[in-house]
């Protein structure tokens, strides 16, 4: 594996701290103004699209049922009626999971979150670049840096909840910091769920060849590159491999979790990777995984193609 630390790079940064470059209008949500895409998802469907018209959009295909099969709902929320869930009709990502020392991660755990046990001492970080390239509330990119912990009100060993995360593709995380390009984004998650969103330069590119991301600061701060040769991808049958990432975090002093179903399309899985060139910098992001000690990186999941389900926040009975 090589895993590079340096300063990051500006080759690859495109100024975005909203990606809205054409027309825009002007939109409420909850008590917050923001700006969106004139004519983008947002502006015309209010979070309650027409899957029919979805369907016809060339940037989207024909194969949405697996939005079908989960209508939206109008429901309460901390911002008032919103149609839910959220929908993210085309998606790419790169995700790496580093090992890091369990006593740093419970250091940024709040109680009674616990990581869980990978090897022994160790625990679990995920660095995740998003691009949702068509969804509800119009394009944007993201950036996750989460810890994997153990499942709340499950007192097995860790290693049996490890193998059964892994078996059923179903992951629970403590999201530690999670910035955002588009303003509309920003609002909804932090406002919306509580997430701990800023507004960053983002920039996500996957061609033929190689996987390359960068994140710095609005003022310019380097903080993240990314450079990756694209493994070779496989094609997977749709709502075949639906995996499940559920955050877990306080709203409004409340414990909840926020499940998000990823129903991959075009990807691959690599343990152990290689030729992997991860640059840190003085941004924020950087001196998160500092702090967190991360080192190795275990596992590598690139998804080129995939369809996400966002839920709403849900209360979390085991710590009730």
């Amino acid at each position: 594996m090589s895993t590079t630390v340096g300063r990051s790079s500006a080759a690859f940064s495109k100024a975005s701290g909203s990606r809205c470059k054409g027309p825009t209008t002007q939109v409420e949500f909850g008590e917050q103004k923001v700006d969106v895409p004139k004519g983008g998802y947002y502006d015309r469907y209010r979070m309650n699209p027409n899957l029919d018209e979805v369907a016809r959009d060339p940037a989207v295909g024909p194969d949405i049922d697996f939005f079908r099969n989960t209508p939206k709902k109008l429901v309460d929320s901390r911002v008032g009626r919103i149609y839910a869930p959220n929908f993210y009709y085309r998606t790419s990502s790169v995700q790496l999971v580093f090992l890091a020392p369990l006593d740093r991660l419970q250091s940024k755990l709040p109680s009674p979150l616990e990581p869980i046990t990978a090897l022994p001492g160790y625990g679990l970080v995920a660095l995740t670049f998003y691009s949702y390239l068509v969804c509800d509330n119009d394009p944007y990119n993201e950036v996750s840096i989460a810890v994997i912990v153990r499942q709340p009100g499950q007192n097995s060993y860790s290693t049996t909840q490890l193998l059964s995360s892994v078996w059923n593709r179903t992951f629970y995380g403590h999201v530690l910091a999670l910035p955002v390009d588009t303003e509309i984004a920003r609002v909804r998650g932090v406002y919306g769920y509580q997430f701990p969103k800023w507004l960053a330069n983002i920039n996500v590119e996957m061609d033929d060849h190689n996987i390359k991301a960068e994140l710095t600061a609005t003022d310019g701060t380097p903080d993240l590159t990314l450079d990756v040769p694209l493994p070779a991808l496989r094609t997977i049958t749709s709502q075949s491999s639906i995996g499940t990432n559920i955050a877990i975090n306080k709203i409004d002093g409340k414990w909840y979790e926020v499940a998000v179903q990823t129903n991959p399309l075009l990807g691959a899985q690599r343990l152990l990777p290689g030729n992997v060139t991860l640059s840190r910098s003085e941004g924020p992001l950087s001196k998160l995984l500092n702090e967190l000690g991360v080192s190795t990186i275990v596992r590598m999941d690139v998804l080129k193609d995939a369809q996400m389900v966002l839920n709403m926040p849900t209360p979390l009975e085991a710590f009730h």
